[in-house]
């Protein structure tokens, strides 16, 4: 992590069509994905969002080798502090093991939801999982694979982002947010 105080707003993060373009994922003969390409902007994103101090992580349904693959090569292996992934568990989302096990993971208790955020493509997997496990959802809207209507009402996201830039400028407003409800000045401590 950077020099920087480190920030209150926790990141978790979907894979497969919000930072992976699924399309151009490459996979083996064991159906492991051996290399993809990432959406335009999104390693400069993770990049910007690690070297700031936000605590990350991957809360994805697939296989561990996959993710290890992709994120080792655009070597984004260390933004995630810790990686919930279905195959590991195994449940997919919206199971809230998924979500909890990121939770457990960053060491963060209940009271901590409030400042977590839950970015993903798919309505019913990211938004309803996050909606229902009690953090806020931030729909990323630029695939074309899955439908961007809600079906129920748990799966209306509480924010949308069209680009990685837009994203950026939301977590920056949301950490913003966060900080003025507390001492703002005040560094935190290594638990925040």
């Amino acid at each position: 992590m950077s020099e920087c105080k480190r920030k209150k707003l926790i990141l978790f993060w979907d894979s497969g069509d919000t930072i992976v373009e699924e399309v151009t994922e490459v996979r083996n003969e064991r159906g492991i994905v051996t290399s993809a390409k990432l959406h335009e902007g999104c390693t400069e994103l993770l990049l910007r969002l690690y070297q700031e101090g936000f605590r990350m992580a991957l809360v994805a349904d697939g296989e561990v080798e996959s993710f290890e693959n992709i994120y080792r090569q655009h070597e984004l292996e260390s933004v995630f502090e810790v990686r919930a992934v279905s195959e590991a568990l195994p449940e997919r989302k919206p199971a809230a093991i998924m979500f909890q096990t990121a939770l457990d993971g960053l060491g963060l208790c209940a009271q901590d939801k409030e400042r977590i955020v839950m970015i993903g493509n798919h309505l019913m997997r990211d938004i309803g999982g996050a909606n229902h496990f009690g953090i806020t959802s931030i729909f990323f809207d630029w695939t074309t694979r899955y439908t961007k209507e809600p079906q129920a009402l748990e799966e209306q996201p509480d924010y949308i982002a069209h680009s990685a830039e837009e994203l950026y400028e939301l977590i920056q407003r949301l950490e913003a947010e966060l900080r003025g409800k507390e001492n703002y000045g005040e560094p935190l401590s290594e638990n925040s």
